[in-house]
Order: C-alpha cells, then sequence, then structure tokens
C-alpha cells in the first residue's frame, strides 16, 4: 500500500521479531518467575496483538516475521497461567486506582508527588482498563487462536524453533534433532500451520546444523549480520543445502536497539527501571542518561508522542537509504532485515508498539516494500552459497556467553543430565519393546526428556553470563537437572511406580508440551 509521493525505493525490508520467556509458570513470583511472564504479556503481546489486528483492518498484510517459541505458546495456552494473568491484569486496575485517588506519598522523586502520580494513576487506570477487555474478548481460550487469526489473515510469517529454546550447537545432536522436530510439530499443533522458518535459539549456528534443518523441512533461519560477514542483503543458501540463512542489519537494527544506544533511552519516554513503590507502577520518565531514579521527571505522554514522530521518521530514512546503498553495492535490489527480541517492544520500551504501528505504515507510505521472509524467498532476495562460521547474536557474536568460563559448570551439567536422561529413556523404550510389540507411550519417559530440555534451556547460561538474576538462572538449571536424575534414577533402579508418582509430581510445574513422545527420539 504504496500511498506517498516518494518513489519507490529497491528491494524489500522485513522486520523480524523473536518472542520468547523461559517456562516461567510454578517457579517464583517475584522478582524473577512468573511477574515476568504477565508483565510481558501485558506490556507488550497484547498491545502488539492490537497493533497488528489495526493494522490488518486496513487491508495490510506480509507485515512482519513473528518468531513464537514453543515454550511462549505453551504458556500463553496454558490453563494456570491464564487466570494469573486474568488476576495479575485485575490487580493492575487496583493499583492504578490507587495511584489516580493518592493524597500523600512518602516517595520524595518527582514522578510519585501526589498531583504527578494521581495524572499517571488515572491515565493508567484506562490502559488497564482496556488491557483486561482484550484478554477477554480475544484471549479467554489462549493465544493459539489470536496468533492464528493473524497467520490465517497473512498478516505474519509465522517462525517457529525447538522445544524450550536450547543454545542448540552444544547440545547432543539426538537430543537437538528431537527438539527441533517436536517444536515444530507443536507449532502445527496450535496453529494448524507448520512454520517452514525457524529463529534458531540465540541465532547460534555450528556448522553442519543445516543438513539438520533441512532433514527436519526448515527452509530459512535467522543469523546475525556478522555471521554472513556483514553481508546480509541478500539470504544465503547454506553449504550444498537450499536452506537459506538470513542476517540481521546491524546499521539498521542498531538504530533502534543496540548494547549502548538505541530509541527507548531517549528521554521522553517512559523509564522501565524506575518504580513508585507504593503502587508499584513506573511514572518516571527516562529524563536523562545519569539522572537517578529519584529524581526522575513525571512521565508526559505528549512528549513521548513527539519523540515517536521524530523517531519513525529516523528509521524510515535510515531504512530508505540502507535500501539504496546495498541495492547500488551488488548491484540489484537488496534485502533489509530489521531485528529485534519481540519484549522490546511494550516490555522494555512502553512506546515500542506504538512506534512499530507508525512505522509499518510510513514505511509504504515512503515507498519501501514491507514483506516477510518467506516473500524474500519467493521474491529471489537470494545470493550464492556460503559457509557460516560458528557464532550466536550473543556478546563477541560467539558461543561465549553459552560456552564461557562464568558457566563452565552449567555446560558441564548440561552434559551429564543428557547423557543420564538419554540413557534412561533408551533403557526404558528398549525394555517396553522386548516383547515385540509396539511400545506403549511411556509417561515417565515423556517427563525425563521434558525436564532435560528445561534444563538445557539457552536462558539459564545467558542470565548467569550477563549476571540478570544469575542465582535464579542457577536455581531452575539444577532444579530441572534434579527432577531428571530423580526421575531417571528410580526408573534406572526398578522402581516403576516411583518414578510414575515423581513424574507425575514434576509434571504438575512442569506439564508444557503435552504432546511430547519419548518414542520419537532418534535411536541411538
Amino acid at each position: 500500500m504504496t500511498t506517498s509521493g516518494d518513489d519507490p525505493v529497491p528491494g524489500l525490508f522485513t522486520l523480524v521479531l523473536h518472542t520468547h520467556l523461559p517456562w516461567l509458570a510454578h517457579h517464583g513470583r517475584w522478582p524473577v518467575g512468573e511477574e515476568w511472564l504477565y508483565q510481558s504479556w501485558a506490556a507488550c503481546y497484547l498491545p502488539l496483538t492490537r497493533v497488528l489486528r489495526a493494522l490488518a483492518a486496513e487491508d495490510r498484510t506480509r507485515l512482519v516475521t513473528l518468531g513464537i517459541t514453543p515454550v511462549v505458546a505453551a504458556q500463553l495456552d496454558d490453563p494456570y497461567c491464564l487466570r494469573g494473568m486474568h488476576h495479575w491484569l485485575a490487580n493492575w486496575q487496583l493499583r492504578a486506582l490507587e495511584a489516580a485517588t493518592t493524597r500523600t506519598t512518602t516517595n520524595p522523586s518527582p514522578a510519585s508527588a501526589p498531583e504527578a502520580l494521581r495524572r499517571f494513576g488515572t491515565r493508567e487506570q484506562g490502559e488497564a482498563e482496556r488491557a483486561m477487555a482484550e484478554f477477554d474478548g480475544w484471549w479467554r481460550h489462549g493465544g493459539s487462536p489470536v496468533l492464528r487469526e493473524l497467520i490465517d489473515g497473512d498478516v505474519i510469517e509465522l517462525l517457529g524453533g525447538p522445544l524450550a529454546h536450547p543454545f542448540q550447537p552444544l547440545l547432543n545432536p539426538r537430543l537437538r534433532e528431537f527438539a527441533l522436530r517436536e517444536g515444530l510439530a507443536d507449532a502445527g499443533q496450535r496453529f494448524a500451520r507448520t512454520p517452514r522458518g525457524i529463529w534458531a535459539p540465540e541465532c547460534a549456528y555450528a556448522p553442519g546444523m543445516e543438513t539438520d534443518y533441512a532433514a527436519a523441512g526448515v527452509g530459512h533461519f535467522m543469523v546475525d549480520g556478522p555471521s554472513l560477514h556483514g553481508d546480509t542483503a541478500l539470504g544465503r543458501p547454506v553449504g550444498d543445502t537450499d536452506v537459506i540463512a538470513f542476517g540481521r542489519d546491524l546499521q539498521v537494527s542498531y538504530r533502534v536497539w543496540s548494547p549502548k544506544s538505541g530509541y527507548p533511552g531517549h528521554p521522553a519516554y517512559r523509564d522501565f527501571h524506575t518504580y513508585d513503590h507504593v503502587t508499584g507502577l513506573k511514572p518516571a520518565r527516562v529524563t536523562g542518561r545519569n539522572v537517578p531514579s529519584e529524581q526522575k521527571a513525571p512521565y508526559d505522554p505528549r512528549r513521548a508522542d513527539a519523540a515517536l514522530d521524530r523517531h519513525v521518521a529516523d528509521f524510515v530514512a535510515t531504512v530508505r537509504n540502507r535500501l539504496r546503498s546495498e541495492s547500488e553495492r551488488i548491484g540489484r535490489p537488496a534485502h533489509v532485515v530489521a531485528a529485534f527480541d519481540t519484549e522490546l517492544f511494550g516490555h522494555w520500551w512502553h512506546e515500542g508498539p506504538e512506534w512499530l504501528g507508525r512505522v509499518l505504515r510510513a514505511l509504504p507510505a515512503a515507498g519501501v516494500r514491507v514483506g516477510t521472509l518467506s516473500d524474500a524467498v519467493h521474491g529471489g532476495y537470494v545470493g550464492h552459497p556460503v559457509e557460516l562460521p560458528p557464532s550466536s547474536w550473543g556478546s563477541g557474536k560467539d558461543w561465549q556467553v553459552w560456552a564461557g568460563e562464568k558457566v563452565a559448570d552449567l555446560v558441564q551439567l548440561n552434559n551429564e543430565v543428557v547423557d543420564a536422561a538419554l540413557t534412561s529413556v533408551d533403557k526404558a523404550l528398549a525394555q517396553a519393546t522386548s516383547l515385540g510389540a509396539p511400545a506403549p507411550r511411556d509417561f515417565v519417559a515423556d517427563q525425563i526428556l521434558r525436564e532435560t530440555l528445561l534444563t538445557v534451556s539457552s536462558d539459564w547460561p545467558f542470565m548467569v553470563s550477563k549476571d540478570s538474576a544469575a542465582e535464579y538462572a542457577r536455581y531452575r538449571a539444577h532444579l530441572h537437572a534434579h527432577a531428571t536424575r530423580e526421575i531417571a534414577d528410580a526408573a534406572a533402579s526398578g522402581r516403576r511406580d516411583q518414578a510414575q508418582r515423581l513424574a507425575a509430581a514434576w509434571n504438575r510445574a512442569d506439564g508444557l508440551f503435552g504432546a511430547l513422545d519419548a518414542r520419537r527420539l532418534p535411536a541411538a
């Protein structure tokens, strides 16, 4: 829908969003745990869906390539999480009401002064009420119907991924293949559409993984720009396969967010880190890079709105210039991919969803063609084959965040747990088939693999390496490792009834991926 007098720009722009949180249900609430899920759901997933539905109502399609990891999809569909989210939204309304009716405060900061907090609370009440109405209207039966409407309406292209988001290069090849195939099948069951593309966890790659992707039916995947030596103007078939790697364009992506800068740090935007400690709301704006929390100015929506317009214009100009320069450099229309964590938009950057909506209207109006990764494949935005190095989108663009000295103990733990789990499951399945009949489904073996996959989630070493809730991350890794070993030890020693009881007990907390079937584990 190009509606502007701007000259059409050669090439194609693709926005890719990666939606991921670890499994948080039943594993703590605050400061790390379920609160993380509910905050992201309220501040990001609800408003992002609202924006995409509004754009769809304007007959706009092929807007975003949206990665949804199986572990996020599981939580958005989980009855326990749905109840918890409903309670969280109701509590948000109460906290906003408290702010809107405040008369005194012990907080000396300007943003928490009574008059400023009342104004903020009144606005926040409206946001909370709208979120509750949308949740009741759209999300009552889980996230899958909401997302499927966008998929079926050709508004988004869905990217999948392996179960529980493991760092694949360090994972036993049998479990790696199992996690990927089961993850794609999980998406197929939830959305009636099996993804052809994936967001590989952490954009991590090891030579040879493209062969695994091809065998699983994956046609394209994301890597970071340096994996393609910075030449991201076209997708590239990897090795001697037809599997295409698309690289994140850092020059464009870093305009929005980088390790050091980006739009969300602008003084006008809402500050993520500053709380009013009575209501738990965030009434301050960033104000300045070095301004302490107690001196932050009150949030002003009009000031933020003006900043949004400037940043939309800046981003559109950046994309136009990049498409033109890259097309000139390679002598053919180029492809530009900007890729981010979905949670940046709303959870970390309050104004992010509105920025996205404005950008996705402004780009076509400025002569930029917007499309998905699949559009890029079908449109021929593919270059010559490439050999990719071992890589990720983490610090150093290598594996150090997940395999470095800080997390050497977790790497060892993962290897030990995976070996023990595979041995236990192999033994159980062999015993079940020893009578010559097809093996029945084994609930114990299923739970062993489920806990193993939760143990090897890439989130835990990331949080340790980045010193972000590192204690919680180590606790979670060791908790799931303990669960794996406890069930496996009971099964290996012939205490089948105890193994069944243990598996059932752990399943009450970790019952995600109900279709996971250990019988589909690749043979040794």
